[in-house]
């Protein structure tokens, strides 16, 4: 059996430690790994805004509505709220975004530095925010019991989901419970008690209950439309008090994530409509056809589904919702293999808001990237583009070769961080496996190419590469591989088809 040419480091040979790991694969993607001294003081000189008195008066002062948030339970940089009243025939839903611009202006060097990376880089080992964490740590965190400046999008949504109306506007609001997925879900489920926030205070519970009643008549007009549903698997890495990898722990999304993806689509689609109606570009992100159409068509088959011969999302929407249903176990694995074969998304600069022709976008006419300007240099963008629409400045905040240069621009650093991503998790995968040399796996093949073969094994979730016994394997194919070697310093994980 041939091995890689790379000498595969034994368990006591001394191997960097994955925070210098994380460190260095930043380094090579051209990411910056700390702020530069002119950013890190310039966040140091800011005062809390939303707290000034002589701001309130000039904003619209939403502190008093039951706002809250739904993000993961460590999550720090809060980038939105919700509210959401019911009505006579529809539902008020306000969305509160995090006024981000409000301290990082345009050229500023905090700007300057956000815009190198133009996302947060979540490793799971270490993580490198966007922003200095004076700022998405806490003055443009929406954390409970703060008041924090915003722009709020509010729309008035009908019974059968359509968005009648809409406007934008700033605003000061304050969160009034920091809540979390998996507590929420757990809730609306029927598994657990209300998390205390909600047990404590009907409004609020009350509150969550209208959210997820919006959110899944939303979802419903989405999917009607063509909208790709999926049930990926999300990995995290847990590590432990000696700083080496505890376990690996995969988690599908739920119910509450289902609330937030519904309502942060509706304020997507809203920002989208408002600036195209003023003549402004989106800036949105879009996947393209998938080149690997026939491979979809193939799967699709072994469903027992026939697509069309061309690459069609509603056809595509359609078969997935049905596979779900038949087979919900494997759902799963064949969410991953379809998203693989198509592909990945990549921002563009849309005139007027519409989606081009050979794209599959969301089923969206309308969409922009605007609800975590804490996390994203695109939802910045878009931040500063509504106010330059709402001062009446129009395209005086970037000119359209700017934006289009912008695009490129965070479409390539966006691809370099998720390289980081999945290269510190393969290393942390392969500290976890380094004991496990010549165990059985059940896998999935996840990428076929003449560069080689690539399965994820499901117990630990991480991916790797199979040297031998992949002739004529295809993406979505399950089969049996044993592990035959790890490299923790370079993430390299080696399967033969058993």
């Amino acid at each position: 059996m041939r091995m890689r040419k790379e000498k595969m480091i034994s368990r006591r040979a001394k191997v960097p430690d994955l925070e210098t790991i994380a460190r260095r694969a930043m380094h090579e993607k051209g990411l910056l790994v700390d702020f530069p001294l002119a950013a890190r003081q310039q966040a140091e000189r800011f005062h809390d805004l939303g707290a000034d008195l002589d701001v309130a008066g000039r904003l619209a002062d939403l502190r008093g509505l039951p706002w809250t948030s739904i993000d993961n339970d460590d999550s720090l940089d809060l980038d939105q709220l919700e509210v959401a009243f019911p009505e006579d025939k529809s539902c008020r839903l306000l969305i509160a975004v995090a006024d981000v611009d409000v301290y990082a202006c345009a050229h500023s060097p905090i700007d300057e530095a956000a815009r190198v990376n133009t996302t947060s880089v979540y490793t799971g080992v270490r993580n490198f925010p966007m922003l200095p964490e004076r700022l998405s740590f806490d003055l443009t965190s929406l954390l409970a019991g703060k008041s924090r400046r915003a722009m709020v999008v509010e729309m008035l949504i009908s019974r059968d989901g359509r968005i009648s109306r809409r406007r934008i506007f700033p605003a000061l609001v304050q969160n009034k419970a920091k809540l979390c997925y998996d507590a929420v879900a757990a809730w609306l489920e029927g598994k657990a008690r209300p998390p205390e926030p909600l047990a404590r205070d009907r409004d609020l519970r009350r509150q969550v209950e209208t959210q997820d009643r919006l959110a899944r008549v939303l979802r419903r007009v989405r999917m009607a439309a063509g909208a790709l549903e999926f049930a990926t698997l999300e990995t995290r890495i847990e590590m432990g008090a000696d700083g080496r990898v505890k376990r690996i722990v995969s988690r599908r999304q739920n119910r509450a994530e289902q609330i937030i993806e519904e309502l942060m689509v509706a304020c997507n689609q809203s920002t989208a409509a408002f600036l195209a109606g003023r003549g402004l570009p989106v800036f949105s992100r879009v996947v393209r056809e998938p080149e690997r159409w026939t491979r979809i068509v193939e799967l699709a088959a072994t469903y027992h589904a026939k697509l069309p011969p061309d690459p069609d999302a509603r056809a595509l929407s359609g078969f997935l919702r049905k596979a779900r249903q038949a087979k919900p176990n494997a759902f799963a694995d064949l969410s991953l293999a379809v998203i693989k074969l198509i592909g990945r998304g990549e921002y563009h600069v849309l005139p007027g808001g519409r989606i081009p022709a050979g794209h599959f976008g969301l089923a969206l006419n309308h969409y922009a990237h605007s609800t975590a300007p804490n996390r994203r240099y695109p939802d910045l963008v878009t931040q500063r583009l509504l106010k330059a629409a709402l001062a009446g400045v129009g395209k005086s905040a970037y000119s359209l070769a700017n934006l289009q240069s912008l695009a490129r621009h965070c479409t390539q650093q966006e691809d370099a961080a998720n390289k980081v991503e999945r290269q510190v998790k393969k290393c942390a995968a392969a500290e976890l496996l380094a004991d496990q040399r010549g165990s059985l796996f059940s896998a999935l093949v996840t990428g076929s190419s003449d560069k080689g073969t690539w399965v994820r094994i499901k117990q630990p979730p991480v991916e790797g590469k199979l040297l031998s016994g992949g002739q004529l394997l295809k993406v979505g194919d399950h089969l049996r591989v044993r592990l035959v070697a790890v490299n923790v310093e370079k993430g390299f994980i080696d399967f033969a088809r058993a």
